[in-house]
């Protein structure tokens, strides 16, 4: 019937029960004719358990030695799976990135892929295997392995699917598809049919975990439809498209929120020109993402620059940004970790005039204060209280009519 790229998120292979019903999916797929390529993270929470290791020895560790420990996850996962299979009497085999030159640039971690190579692959799948590769990992060009960022083996099976041409990439997890707004937060929210690879790319930016935000770039940039879909219940996900093929939909699709977002402010900086330039050019330099941003004038030509980053960047991001904020006259720097980002977002928001006031006065109405506002054509951001967040989910959900 053609090629089929499945992956495999580490929920659905936790256990040895959970691998047995994986490897009885994609035996099932395997007898209705596909070529089946699957990609697999590691099992349930064992990265985090990998990263507790790293950190009996150093908060900061090498970025290459960290790759080594964190894709070892990944080899585990594959051999079970491939074994699975094999004990189902099936023929797979198991390949790390190495083996199938997932080529990536030379940087450890958060790296991007560069090329695939697909010679093993396609004369593994010329013997009527079943391919199952790790995620999340790559080779540079000194063949040290590499890591792709958390989600990243979303991002491999998109890229395996896309250099293989695959009909579709299927991506499978705990959640049945993508929702309104989080169900744990928003218990009517409801199960998107089918969303643009837009607004999906801007969710997954804004908090959404169901999807790695490079993986969406991807099918994107090839038109690659992504199924997304739980490993646990037979029940249809929903699919991420283009948006000329979707079907008319209303202004706002869904609302997440963010709970990894810092606040910072550098105080009383200089007001002179360059000054901002200056200091997001340094954070940019050192590999710091800046998000919402904020200048606030003071007095006597003083300024307060507010920002806000990604709370995994804290460690390395406070020194750098104590170092610009000396080297700015600054007075002094302030970092607020209590707070959350929550974000509408639509493809028809563009079209619609009155969705940026409907969402403030919905906060407002609830008494959440607004600290800063982000908006683009499809997606509105405002940054709150972190305590306030179910609140202001639940709110805007029902604001917006999303369960209907």
């Amino acid at each position: 019937m053609g090629l089929i790229v499945q992956k495999y998120g580490g929920s659905s292979l936790a256990n040895k029960e959970k691998i047995l019903n994986v490897a009885s999916r994609v035996i099932e797929r395997y007898k209705q004719g596909n070529q089946m390529v699957v990609v697999a993270s590691a099992m349930g929470d064992t990265t985090d358990k990998l990263v507790e290791k790293i950190k009996m020895i150093t908060d900061d560790p090498d970025p290459r030695e960290a790759a080594m420990i964190l894709t070892t996850g990944e080899q585990i996962s594959i051999a079970l799976l491939s074994m699975a299979i094999q004990k189902m009497g099936y023929p797979a085999i198991s390949l790390i990135s190495s083996q199938i030159q997932i080529k990536t640039e030379n940087k450890y971690n958060n790296a991007d892929i560069i090329n695939i190579d697909q010679t093993r692959i396609k004369k593994e799948l010329a013997e009527n295997k079943i391919v199952v590769v790790a995620g999340y990992q790559g080779v540079n060009d000194y063949n040290d392995i590499t890591t792709l960022g958390r989600g990243g083996s979303d991002t491999t099976a998109v890229a395996l699917a896309a250099a293989l041409d695959a009909r579709r990439c299927e991506i499978y997890s705990d959640v049945e598809g993508i929702f309104t707004a989080d169900p744990r937060i928003v218990s009517p929210a409801k199960k998107l049919k089918e969303i643009s690879y837009t607004e999906m790319l801007e969710l997954a930016n804004l908090g959404a975990e169901v999807l790695h935000p490079r993986s969406v770039e991807l099918a994107k940039a090839y038109d690659l439809q992504l199924y997304i879909a739980s490993s646990f219940v037979d029940k249809p996900g929903t699919l991420v498209k283009g948006v000329n093929d979707m079907e008319k939909r209303k202004s706002v699709t869904g609302v997440t929120s963010d709970d990894n977002e810092v606040k910072i402010t550098v105080q009383k900086i200089p007001d002179k020109p360059g000054i901002a330039g200056r200091l997001f050019s340094r954070l940019a330099a050192n590999g710091i993402n800046v998000d919402m941003i904020i200048q606030n004038l003071q007095y006597n030509n003083l300024n307060d620059i507010t920002f806000t980053i990604n709370e995994e960047q804290l460690v390395r991001g406070k020194k750098i940004i104590s170092e610009i904020a000396e080297d700015l006259s600054a007075e002094k720097i302030e970092i607020d970790k209590d707070v959350s980002k929550v974000s509408i977002v639509g493809a028809g928001m563009i079209s619609t005039p009155g969705i940026a006031a409907k969402m403030f006065q919905t906060l407002g109405s609830e008494g959440i204060n607004i600290q800063m506002i982000t908006t683009s054509d499809i997606k509105i951001s405002c940054l709150i209280d972190e305590k306030d967040v179910k609140t202001a989910v639940n709110a805007i959900h029902q604001s917006f009519n999303l369960e209907e």
